[in-house]
């Protein structure tokens, strides 16, 4: 059996290979990561059977994912290693030092002295799926600070617009805001024209009166007359609109590989496709996970730890230590699955009345729905409960 120990990088990888016998052999290389790069790994131990040879790698973010995709396409055996495991065979040295060359060493003694795990074909699909929820969520982030910068503009400019819409953030109101941003535009615009953008904005909903009502109310506006202001507000708009569009687009392709899945969470009722999908893909293999402890402990879920001597904190918050996106997917599930199952809904009431507050008892249900997402997938069996 041949060891391949990859230190993964930006743009450049460094290699070294180990032999069955704990030998390290000579010559640590760097390859690039690009096609060339790849072909040039490969050919350093192409000689071997493709089934004496396991690359390890750590999980250690995006760059090392077309590697690992052109090697599974290749065929070979990939070993994902978490970087503290690694971190602790450095330490066992003396010098404990860390170069990109002596971290792909590492990792070979990693995988001929430890228990390692191989990459499963699920996983590769997970990793994907992984990809695109977390880029919805940094595209919901982007367009929440978008709409509080938003309201900040129109307090300046237009302080009083607010008490006319029930939001601001209404396609009615967005649509009289891109093209009339300041109380003077409202106020010279023909209210004919604003009644025709609300109505057809809101579909019939917003009309005459409420046009009426937003020029009588810019004419006692307040609100500054710097018309860059209303320049912000406009272009605020367009860009809140364009993510919101590329919001739609990546949750039809979450949907589309959710429905591709056969994955028994979809048994779970309350569990739509993103929160099953953003489930599903971050947990990856549950054989990565003992028993159900580790998994809430890597969703963050467990409580912090408060203890000094002989004191010891009667109540404490959620750690929050491992993946946030884990974490948001399984709080926000919990409720949903606490109204369609009659167990988890008598958990949430007997945590309320415990604890006094929603969002500590939906972090207990989130507990509870994270341990039965263990059985279900571990033993690949569908939700049960009544």
């Amino acid at each position: 059996m041949k060891y391949v120990g990859v230190d993964v990088a930006k743009n450049v990888h460094y290699a070294r290979v180990a032999s069955q016998n704990n030998k390290i052999l000579p010559g640590p290389f760097a390859f690039n990561n690009d096609m060339d790069g790849f072909n040039k790994f490969v050919g350093a131990f192409r000689k071997f059977p493709k089934s004496d040879i396991i690359v390890g790698l750590e999980s250690t973010g995006v760059y090392g994912e077309n590697l690992i995709a052109f090697l599974s396409e290749q065929g070979y055996k990939i070993a994902l290693i978490n970087p503290i495991e690694t971190v602790a065979v450095r330490r066992k040295r003396i010098r404990n030092a860390k170069t990109d060359k002596i971290d792909s060493k590492n990792i070979c003694k990693y995988l001929f002295q430890e228990e390692y795990r191989l990459l499963e074909q699920k996983e590769l699909v997970a990793i994907e799926l992984r990809g695109i929820c977390r880029f919805r969520q940094a595209l919901k982030k982007s367009n929440a600070r978008l709409k509080a910068q938003l309201v900040s503009y129109l307090d300046v400019v237009f302080p009083e617009y607010h008490t006319l819409f029930s939001t601001v953030h209404g396609k009615g109101s967005y649509a009289v805001l891109s093209e009339f941003a300041t109380p003077v535009s409202i106020m010279n615009v023909n209210v004919t024209r604003l009644e025709n953008l609300l109505s057809t904005a809101s579909r019939g909903k917003l009309g005459r009166a409420k046009a009426d009502a937003l020029k009588s109310l810019a004419k006692r506006s307040i609100g500054s007359k710097n018309r860059d202001k209303g320049l912000q507000i406009s272009l605020t708009i367009a860009q809140i609109r364009l993510i919101e569009a590329q919001i739609d687009e990546t949750e039809n392709r979450i949907t589309q590989l959710w429905n591709e899945s056969d994955s028994v969470l979809k048994t779970v009722p309350g569990i739509g496709e993103i929160c099953g999908a953003m489930i599903l893909s971050e947990i990856g293999d549950i054989s990565r996970f003992g028993k159900p402890d580790h998994l809430i402990a890597f969703a963050g879920l467990d409580p912090a730890t408060k203890q000094s001597g002989n004191f010891r904190a009667g109540s404490t918050r959620m750690s929050k230590r491992g993946s946030p996106f884990l974490r948001y997917a399984l709080v926000n599930a919990a409720w949903n699955v606490s109204m369609n199952s009659a167990t988890f809904g008598e958990y949430y009431n007997l945590k309320l009345s415990q604890k006094g507050r929603y969002y500590k008892a939906l972090g207990h249900v989130a507990g509870k729905l994270a341990r039965v997402i263990f059985k279900m997938l571990r033993d690949n069996v569908a939700f049960d409960l009544p």
